[in-house]
C-alpha cells in the first residue's frame, strides 16, 4: 500500500476518533472500566489514551478496507 493511501485512511479515522472518544467517555467514566473483571492500575489519562488508540485502530481498519475495495483505474476502464 502506498504511503498516500495509508495517510488517506489514517487522517479521516483520526478525525472521527476524537469525537468518538469524547462521546464514549461522556457516558463511561475511566474508573468504571474493567479489564477481565479487574480494575486496571492505570490513571484516568491512560484509560483515555488507550480508548483513543483503540477507537483510532478500529476506524483505521475500516478506512483501509474501504480503500482496499475501492475500484482502481484499471477496474473502471474495463
Amino acid at each position: 500500500m502506498k504511503l498516500s493511501r495509508l495517510l488517506w485512511a489514517l487522517w479521516p479515522s483520526f478525525l472521527v476518533s476524537i469525537p468518538a472518544v469524547g462521546l464514549l467517555f461522556s457516558f463511561v467514566h475511566p474508573e468504571d472500566v474493567l479489564f477481565f473483571g479487574q480494575s486496571p492500575h492505570i490513571d484516568a489519562e491512560g484509560i483515555y489514551t488507550l480508548g483513543f488508540l483503540l477507537i483510532w485502530l478500529f476506524c483505521s481498519v475500516a478506512s483501509m478496507l474501504t480503500i482496499y475495495i475501492f475500484p482502481t483505474k484499471a477496474d473502471v476502464n474495463d
